[in-house]
């Protein structure tokens, strides 16, 4: 392990002396490389607390750019930082926090073509993002390359965190969920919003969890699900156990290399080529010109009070099904929700019960606002 320089004594003397810790515990995390996927609410203060905390190398991976959105919970980022790359941005940060740390920024998205090799070189894993393929696709890598997973969720007032780790003797991530949820089923931070100050503590622990597994200290979450429900402050560890019949972790594993995870999660990388589709430019046209279409807007309420096109009528994906009876069959119905996904599924539910004139807006209202009306509210 290496030796700690008199700059780094000095700035881990808090560290040096707590008697479990002390100046071995030190070195165990300088000689430590964590991969963190994702540069979001979770990702932002789990490096920036690993980077405080003197972890010798972070990767860190994530194509985005900062925008406004992001500000409200993502403390790695600033004003200043608007429309810059995430991981210039956060370089600079990191950087300032803690110039030891060896940072390797990937502006790319973790893939089932690159997972392998940029996770190889790492001795845990930490999960930062907020979508399933990627979730699946992170617990694999980990399992192969047998390091630690430290899983991390939020959405609204609720978060989770748990270690998965079959080489330590604990579960994998597909043994708590063999199988994702419908495309659908459970919204995305976009959709159903995150309290701000949620990923903070989310990430906090997620960033706790690595220090223990790094330096031995305390007993990590392994085999454990922990539930935090913020708006009651209450705590709750579940115990998770091995499925002997994981496809990945198993005793037989069938899935030995990365597979196609937008397909395994049901998702498509755009519309199906069934469901037709116009743009922003094509509604405003049709608008000017005085067409006589029904807008349907499948957001949800919340969504519609911060930003909405005028003279859409607002009936939530998860009611469509039940309120068709509203909808005219007499005029072509436009659907927009948010940027396209939702309203795609509107437009194939609706035509399986029998609407032949409905046309999905490709890109929602975020298109809507950046393409048509830019005074238009983004979120």
């Amino acid at each position: 392990m290496p030796d700690l320089t008199p700059d780094e004594l000095s700035r881990y003397a808090r560290h040096l002396a707590i008697p479990e810790f002390g100046i071995e515990g030190q070195r165990k995390l300088r000689a430590a490389r964590v991969l963190c996927i994702g540069a979001g609410g979770l990702g932002s203060p789990i490096t920036m607390y690993l980077a405080a905390a003197g972890i010798g190398g972070l990767g860190l991976v994530d194509p985005d750019v900062v925008e406004i959105t992001n500000l409200q919970r993502q403390i790695l980022f600033g004003q200043k930082d608007l429309g810059r790359k995430k991981l210039d941005a956060a370089r600079d940060r990191l950087a300032d926090i803690n110039p030891h740390v060896d940072l390797q920024v990937y502006p790319e998205l973790f893939t089932a073509a690159n997972a392998m090799k940029i996770a190889a070189d790492y001795d845990v894993i930490i999960d930062g993002t907020d979508n399933f393929p990627t979730r699946y696709l992170s617990n694999d890598v980990a399992v192969w390359l047998r390091k630690p997973n430290v899983y991390g969720s939020i959405l609204r007032f609720d978060g989770q965190v748990g270690v998965f780790a079959p080489h330590l003797g604990a579960p994998c991530y597909r043994c708590m969920c063999p199988q994702p949820p419908p495309p659908g089923m459970v919204p995305s931070c976009a959709e159903g919003g995150v309290l701000g100050v949620l990923p903070g503590l989310i990430g906090t622990m997620q960033a706790l969890e690595a220090i223990k597994l790094i330096t031995g200290i305390g007993q990590p979450l392994l085999g454990k699900l922990m539930h935090v429900d913020t708006l009651s402050m209450r705590f709750r560890t579940l115990t998770l156990r091995r499925d002997p019949s994981c496809p990945v972790c198993g005793e037989n594993p069938t899935i030995t290399e990365p597979i196609d995870y937008q397909g395994f999660c049901g998702i498509t990388a755009s519309a199906p080529p069934d469901v037709p589709t116009m743009t922003v430019h094509e509604l405003k046209e049709l608008r000017e010109a005085g067409d006589n279409h029904f807008l349907l807007d499948v957001r949800e309420p919340h969504e519609q009070s911060i930003s909405r096109i005028s003279g859409a009528v607002l009936i939530p994906l998860g009611e469509l099904g039940t309120r068709t009876a509203e909808l005219p069959r007499d005029r072509r119905i436009l659907v927009h929700c948010k940027s396209g996904g939702r309203s795609a599924r509107a437009v194939s539910l609706l035509r399986d019960k029998g609407f032949e004139n409905v046309w999905n807006i490709s890109g929602g209202i975020i298109a809507w606002a950046r393409e048509i009306d830019p005074t238009m509210a983004e979120y």
